[in-house]
C-alpha cells in the first residue's frame, strides 16, 4: 500500500525548477515574487512551511514594492527638477555674467569687461592682454588692489592706440603680494553677456554661450548682473508711465473743469431764472 506521504510528499530535486538572476544582477521583484509562488507549489501539503515565516516573506515582498515605488518616485522628481533648473537657465539670456577664464574673443569693433581675482590684499598688477601668436597688445595696470573681483573695461586698443583686429586674445596676469602678505594668488576673470543657452539631451547639461566666445556651464558662474541697457529701459519706462498717469490726472482735471463751466449759468440767466420761479410762486 502507498504511503500518503510518498503522495503529497515534496517534488524531487530533478524535477525542481531552478531560479537565478540571468543579468547577473540584484534579484528584483519579479525574481522575489517568483521564487517564493515557487515557495508554494513545492512545500509538502501535510508539513507547510512555518506560517511565522511566510508572512515575514510576505512582508519582506511589501516593503521592497514600496521601495521600488519610493525609488520611481525620487527619479520622477528628480527629473523634474532637472527639467526645472534647465529652462531656470534661460532667464540668463541678455543679462552680464562674470566667470573664471583667461581666454576671450573680441570682435571688431566692440569692448570687453576683462578682470581678475585677488585672494589677499596686492602691491600691484599687471594685466598683459596677448594675441594668438603670444604677442602683448595692450598692458593694463588696475588700481583696485584689495581682496575680491574687480573688472576692467578694454576697448579694443592697443599700447599704440590703434584698434587690434578681431580674434582670439589671452589674459595674463603679474601681481607682487602687499604689506604682510607672504604670497597672493591671482586669477583671469572676464565679464561677458549671455547670448544662448543650449541643452543636452543625453547628459542633461547646459551650455551658456557668451558674447566674449566662452562657453560655460551654469555651475561656473561666478556672479550676474543686469544689462545696463536693459536698466536703463526700465527706468526710462517707468518715467513714461509716470508721465502718462500725470496726463491723465491733467486730462481729467480739464474736463471736469469745461464740465462745471458749461453747467454755471450766467448773471443774466440766473436773474431771469429767479424772476420765473417767483412769479410760479405768487400765481
Amino acid at each position: 500500500m502507498t504511503d500518503i506521504a510518498e503522495i503529497f510528499g515534496p517534488t524531487s530535486q530533478a524535477n525542481t525548477p531552478v531560479y537565478s538572476d540571468q543579468s547577473g544582477g540584484d534579484l528584483g521583484k519579479e525574481d522575489f515574487l517568483t521564487l517564493l509562488v515557487a515557495q508554494l507549489q513545492n512545500q509538502d501539503p501535510m508539513n507547510p512551511e512555518d506560517a511565522t515565516e511566510f508572512t515575514a516573506q510576505l512582508a519582506q515582498f511589501s516593503s521592497l514594492e514600496q521601495l521600488f515605488n519610493i525609488n520611481e518616485n525620487m527619479e520622477d522628481l528628480a527629473l523634474a527638477q532637472q527639467q526645472s533648473d534647465r529652462f531656470s537657465t534661460m532667464d540668463l539670456i541678455g543679462k552680464t555674467v562674470s566667470y573664471q577664464d583667461g581666454d576671450f574673443t573680441m570682435d571688431e569693433e566692440g569692448s570687453v569687461s576683462v578682470g581678475y581675482e585677488l585672494d589677499g590684499l596686492a602691491a600691484s598688477v599687471t594685466l598683459f592682454i596677448k594675441d594668438e601668436s603670444g604677442t602683448t597688445v595692450a598692458t593694463l595696470h588696475p588700481t583696485d588692489l584689495t581682496e575680491g573681483s574687480h573688472f576692467i573695461e578694454w576697448n579694443g586698443m592697443n599700447s599704440n592706440g590703434e584698434r587690434v583686429p578681431a580674434g582670439d586674445y589671452k589674459i595674463v596676469l603679474q601681481g607682487s603680494a602687499g604689506v604682510g602678505e607672504q604670497s597672493i594668488a591671482i586669477s583671469p576673470l572676464v565679464q561677458s553677456e549671455v547670448t544662448g543657452v543650449e541643452f543636452n539631451n543625453s547628459t542633461g547639461e547646459v551650455v551658456l554661450f557668451t558674447q566674449a566666445g566662452a562657453q560655460l556651464s551654469a555651475d561656473s558662474i561666478l556672479a550676474i548682473y543686469k544689462n545696463k541697457a536693459a536698466a536703463v529701459s526700465e527706468d526710462t519706462a517707468d518715467v513714461t508711465n509716470d508721465v502718462s498717469v500725470t496726463d491723465e490726472i491733467i486730462a481729467a482735471a480739464g474736463t471736469a473743469a469745461e464740465s462745471t463751466a458749461e453747467s454755471a449759468l450766467t448773471d443774466e440767466e440766473q436773474i431771469e431764472q429767479d424772476q420765473l420761479e417767483h412769479h410760479l410762486a405768487v400765481n
